[in-house]
């Protein structure tokens, strides 16, 4: 008997389609594991600029001094050559109003010295000139004299040979008549004739000998002369050359003096320019720590901070150790940057909204205190521009992108623990990457 609630079953006697569905799912589910994924690296940073000059950038005091106006509050914006501040003079050195005044008045009185013993040596020197032209002049007339003496002792020298040779004949002629008078062949008032005649020429050739030897000596007393001239115009000219060098040392020492007085003349006009901080480049003016007027500022301490307004920016990425080997400079990431909304596709990151593309251009060697490895990525000119809000500092998350594998792959790579592949970038304008094999 059949039972009249039976038919009321609900669906009793529908027909199922959850082999159907069934089938379809896991046909999908298939098919889905063969679907394209985009191996990444999800990293952590901040922006900061491209080039050092364009980050923030500390005031320092660069000399001791007090705080005696304010030009400037937190947030300003300026130029670069902005005043910022005005500070005034703390150190008993440098408190004179004339400082630099006098220091120049001590450089003009040391020139006025340096001029002096340069005067003096242009005296020294002309005194040398008219030594050497006395000097000269004496040896001169010495050297005449000497020649006139050597012209007369030839002529007594010959004036001697002459005198000899008329002795030598008298003596023979004096001889024979001897003999002749002593033979009888003469008068006695002959003989006596010649004897005269003898005696005179041995008188004549002994005044010729005597004027002869009398020349030599004379000869030789001008030689001496002319030594004792060359020895006393040396001492005169040794002494005076002494005084020039004693007067060209005075001037190196007058220069060297000079110089230094410059030097600290030229280091008081610099430290006076320095009691105007100005502003090194566009920004603005930011954490100011020094309140109020009168505040004394040490040697190098900080004020504040100037953030420049024209910045190339760019991102600083922090990877692991382990994540290292697969990022190389011109790799691809998409930056994510605070403030900015994002929707992410883990394993699509190209379709996701809010990224913005940009490059590696270096990887630093070196591991930093936080014990990552940080990279610097710029912003891809050829695609989509960084938002022109982001600010220094700012918190950033980067996907590095990898290779594309199947979701099957990926999934079998995660549960087996395995990193992602390894890859290299084949063009730095368009990056792609394969498997090493």
């Amino acid at each position: 008997m059949k039972l009249q609630s039976f038919d009321n079953i609900y669906h009793i006697h529908k027909k199922s389609r959850v082999k159907r569905w069934f089938l379809f799912i896991f046909i999908g589910g298939i098919i889905t594991l063969f679907l394209p994924w985009t191996q990444n690296i999800k990293v952590k940073g901040n922006v900061t600029s491209l080039y050092q000059e364009q980050r923030p950038q500390q005031l320092h005091s660069p000399i001791p001094g007090k705080i005696i106006k304010w030009y400037v509050k937190n947030g300003d914006y300026v130029k670069k050559g902005d005043t910022l501040l005005q500070l005034s003079e703390i150190k008993d050195d440098y408190l004179d109003p004339l400082l630099v005044q006098r220091t120049q008045e001590q450089v003009n009185a040391k020139k006025g010295v340096r001029n002096f013993y340069e005067a003096k040596v242009g005296t020294v020197k002309t005194q040398l000139e008219a030594l050497h032209s006395a000097r000269d002049l004496k040896l001169n007339q010495l050297k005449i004299k000497i020649g006139q003496l050597n012209n007369k002792l030839t002529g007594e020298e010959a004036e001697l040979t002459a005198a000899t040779n008329e002795l030598k004949l008298s003596e023979d002629q004096f001889a024979r008549q001897k003999k002749m008078y002593e033979e009888g062949l003469v008068s006695l008032t002959q003989f006596q004739q010649r004897s005269i005649s003898y005696q005179n020429a041995v008188a004549k050739k002994t005044a010729s000998e005597n004027k002869v030897a009398q020349t030599r000596q004379e000869i030789i007393n001008t030689g001496i002369e002319q030594n004792s001239v060359i020895q006393d115009y040396t001492e005169k000219l040794s002494k005076i050359e002494g005084d020039r060098f004693q007067n060209m040392g005075q001037i190196e020492g007058s220069e060297g003096e000079i110089a230094k007085l410059e030097n600290q003349v030229a280091n008081y006009k610099a430290r006076q320019g320095l009691y105007f901080i100005i502003a090194s480049q566009d920004g603005q003016i930011v954490q100011l720590n020094k309140t109020g007027i009168g505040e004394v500022l040490k040697d190098g301490e900080n004020i504040g901070t100037i953030v420049p307004t024209a910045v190339d920016y760019a991102v600083e990425i922090y990877i692991k150790p382990v994540d290292l080997p697969l990022v190389k400079e011109g790799q691809r990431v998409m930056c994510i940057f605070d403030g900015f909304p994002a929707i992410v596709f883990s394993g699509w990151p190209n379709s996701s909204y809010g990224t913005f593309a940009g490059k590696v251009v270096a990887v630093e060697s070196n591991i930093s205190t936080n014990g990552l490895f940080k990279a610097l990525v710029i912003e891809d000119k050829n695609e989509k521009k960084w938002p022109p809000k982001i600010k220094m500092g700012g918190g950033v998350q980067g996907i590095a992108i990898l290779n594309d594998v199947p979701i099957w792959y990926e999934l079998w790579r995660n549960i087996n623990g395995f990193p992602p592949d390894y890859y290299e970038v084949k063009n730095d304008q368009t990056v792609k990457y394969e498997k090493t094999k």
